[in-house]
């Protein structure tokens, strides 16, 4: 069962794919490992029973018994390691953000096209099982129309920056890799994002060297409006992680999630006389790195199906690079003051 062989570069959040060795209906294994870091990755590779293992990644693409590889490296890196992938001839699947700059998306998604190799984003809040119960009322048509939406993530980034310095000293861009979790699920649960307006700032209590809090008004291409908080230079507020809320013509529903508490999802009904919410709890998941494990099996369980019966997986390139596309109209926003156009022709 196990065909179809997988190299994974960064061990962090990568270290989630190693779930798929001893799930018995996947056909990945993880056969290499790619870190920065020597003594790390033989560690994890010695523990985890993976014999090759390596801190050069263009081992991994010389391979022929490795037909995916999955990047998990820092968010700068990952327009190299994508693009060297596909080139080599790899299915790529690729965390969160895609890249962190237009161009290379508008790169990754021409050459996806012209490899015809399969691309996955790995959003894991489209697979975490509150946001996709918010998603299947939607569609169902249980809501009703959308009137407006809005979505969060925030994260009191300071320790993490310690356990990952990258964040910092490169610095990671926090519009693309934080940001994109809430433009992600919005664009995934009401449609294409049309325009943005956004403030931001930083906020001096970490060695975080640009802006990191953003607030953003935001319409969809359906005329909607919208609103995101996106914000991780702050002392974590008493709320959850991440969220989303719909707020339709029959019902109004907000769906939430923390690492390793879980979520719920509650909803009130205007066809119900009473206006209490119906409320469903999600156990917390704890598998893996941050207790993402189970979402990374749930979107390889996806993949393989595309690899299966030829089917684009979802999120793919196209989607990473509108999200990446709203991310760089924040931008242009912040410095210009102004509402900005976003691009959504790839």
């Amino acid at each position: 069962m196990k065909d179809i062989g997988v190299g994974v570069i960064g061990i962090g959040m990568g270290a989630n794919m190693l779930l798929l060795n001893k799930e018995p209906k996947s056909r990945f294994e993880v056969r290499a490992l790619c870190s920065g870091t020597l003594s790390k990755v033989k560690a994890l590779a010695e523990q985890s029973g993976v014999k090759h293992y390596t801190t050069d990644y263009r081992e991994l693409l010389e391979r022929d018994d490795i037909h995916v590889i999955g990047v998990y490296s820092p968010d700068h890196l990952h327009a190299e390691h994508c693009i060297a992938a596909l080139e080599a001839g790899k299915h790529v699947v690729c965390t969160k953000p895609m890249v962190t700059s237009l161009k290379d998306a508008e790169t990754l998604v021409k050459l996806v096209r012209r490899t015809g190799l399969k691309f996955l984003v790995g959003q894991t809040m489209r697979f975490d099982p509150q946001f996709v119960t918010a998603k299947r009322l939607l569609d169902d048509g249980e809501l009703g129309e959308v009137i407006f939406a809005e979505a969060h993530y925030v994260h009191d980034l300071r320790g993490v920056g310690e356990l990952t310095p990258w964040r910092v000293e490169v610095p990671q861009d926090l519009v693309y890799g934080g940001g994109c979790h809430p433009v992600d699920v919005l664009r995934w649960l009401v449609g294409d994002i049309a325009e943005v307006f956004a403030y931001g700032n930083r906020s001096g209590i970490s060695k975080y060297p640009k802006e990191e809090n953003f607030l953003v008004n935001l319409k969809f291409t359906s005329g909607k409006p919208g609103r995101i908080l996106a914000a991780y230079g702050l002392v974590h507020p008493p709320m959850p992680m991440m969220g989303a809320g719909l707020y339709c013509t029959k019902a109004s529903l907000v769906a939430d999630f923390s690492d390793f508490e879980g979520g719920s999802v509650k909803v009130v009904f205007d066809k119900v006389p009473q206006h209490t919410p119906f409320t469903s709890r999600f156990l917390p998941e704890t598998e893996g790195a941050y207790g993402h494990g189970r979402a990374v099996v749930r979107y390889m369980e996806h993949f393989q199906e595309c690899l299966a019966d030829d089917k684009e997986p979802s999120p793919g390139a196209i989607d990473g690079a509108k999200t990446v596309a709203v991310g760089s109209a924040i931008w242009t926003s912040l410095k210009t003051g102004k509402p900005v156009k976003v691009k959504s022709d790839f």
